[in-house]
C-alpha cells in the first residue's frame, strides 16, 4: 500500500494564491487518507468486547499522524493490544478507546490466567474470537497472550473456524497461494505461519503474521503483530518491535528446528477456538477492502488469504 506524505517546505504557494491553501490543503488530506487506507478507516469505538466493561475508557480521534509511543508513552503497546490494532493502523481519522487511567492496559489480556480445559497439556493455544485475543498455555496456566484479528464474521465464507485442532505444520516463510498484495503480483506475505487445519476443499487454515487493523479483517486465518513483514512491504513502521506473530510460532515449534522451510508436525500444540467475532458495524455497506486481490489457488501450497 503506498504512502503519500506532504513534507514541511517541500510546498510554497504564492500569496494571491494564499485563498486556495485551505481548498489545496483538503485535496491533500483526501489524498492521503484514501491511499494510507484502502481498507475501512478502523474505528475501534464501535466494537464491543466482553472485556470492555472492566476498564474505565474514552474514545479518541486521531487528528494528525502521530507515534503512539509520545501519545501515550510507556503504556503505548497496552493501548494498543485493548483496541486490538496495529501501529501502521494510526493515521488521522482513526478513532481509538483509551483507559481512562493507562495504567489499567498494561500487559493488558482479557484471557483467564488459568485454563482448566488445558490442565496437563505442555502447550494450548486458546483462540477467542469473541475477544478477538490469542492465549498460549502451559499446563493450564497463561504463559503469554496477544491480540489477533480473525476471519470476517459478516462474510460466511470468511469466518474462522471454531473447534478443537491441532497444529500440523509450521512455515517461517510461508506465503499465500490465494492473495496477492494490492497492486502487485507479490503473494501475500503469511510469515511465521502454524496450520491448524485443512479444508474439505482443500484450503489450508494458519495462525501467521499480518497486518492488524483494529477489527475481523482476515479470510479466515488468524493473524498476529509482525511489525518486520510491515516494514519490509510497506515500509513503516520504521523501527520493528511488535513481533507476536514470531513469539507464538518459536514457542509453538520449540524444540523443532527451523530452517525457513515447511515442515509438517506430529506433536502439534492443540488449538481450541471459541466464541464469534464481533461485527465492526455497517461493515456490509462498505466498500470491500483492497488490501489483498484474489488470483488463482496453487495446488501445491493452498492457504487462506490474510
Amino acid at each position: 500500500m503506498r504512502r503519500c506524505e506532504a513534507r514541511r517546505g517541500r510546498l510554497r504557494l504564492r500569496p494571491s494564491g494564499a485563498r486556495w491553501a485551505p481548498v489545496l490543503l483538503a485535496v491533500l488530506a483526501g489524498i492521503f487518507n484514501a491511499t494510507v487506507s484502502a481498507e475501512p478507516v478502523p474505528d475501534t469505538c464501535r466494537i464491543h468486547y466482553p472485556s470492555d466493561a472492566r476498564i474505565p475508557w474514552t474514545c479518541l480521534r486521531i487528528r494528525r499522524q502521530t507515534d503512539v509511543k509520545q501519545l501515550f508513552g510507556r503504556h503505548w503497546r497496552g493501548v494498543l493490544r485493548f483496541n486490538r490494532i496495529d501501529r501502521r493502523h494510526i493515521y488521522p481519522g482513526v478513532r481509538l478507546k483509551v483507559p481512562k487511567d493507562l495504567a489499567e492496559v498494561a500487559d493488558f489480556t482479557p484471557l483467564p490466567r488459568r485454563y482448566p480445559a488445558a490442565a496437563g497439556i505442555p502447550k494450548f493455544i486458546l483462540v477467542d474470537l469473541t475477544e478477538q485475543f490469542l492465549g498460549a498455555y502451559d499446563n493450564g496456566k497463561l504463559a503469554m497472550s496477544f491480540p489477533i484479528t480473525s476471519g470476517d464474521n459478516a462474510v460466511a465464507e470468511r469466518r474462522t473456524p471454531v473447534g478443537t485442532f491441532h497444529i500440523t505444520a509450521y512455515d517461517r516463510l510461508h506465503v499465500s497461494s490465494l492473495y496477492d498484495l494490492a497492486d502487485t503480483n507479490k503473494p501475500y506475505p503469511m510469515h511465521y505461519a502454524l496450520r491448524f487445519l485443512i479444508t474439505l476443499s482443500g484450503v489450508a487454515v494458519w495462525i501467521h503474521g499480518r497486518d492488524v487493523p483494529g477489527y475481523a479483517a482476515s479470510h479466515g486465518c488468524v493473524g498476529l503483530y509482525d511489525e518486520q513483514m510491515q516494514k519490509t512491504y510497506y515500509g513503516t513502521p520504521r523501527d520493528p518491535i511488535l513481533e507476536d506473530a514470531r513469539t507464538l510460532y518459536e514457542w509453538a515449534i520449540a524444540p523443532h528446528p527451523d530452517d525457513g522451510r515447511f515442515h509438517t508436525l506430529s506433536d502439534g500444540p492443540t488449538v481450541e477456538i471459541i466464541g464469534q467475532a464481533p461485527n465492526f458495524p455497517s461493515r456490509a455497506a462498505r466498500v470491500a477492502s483492497k488490501t489483498v486481490m484474489a488470483r488463482p489457488p496453487s495446488p501445491a501450497k493452498p492457504g487462506c488469504g490474510p
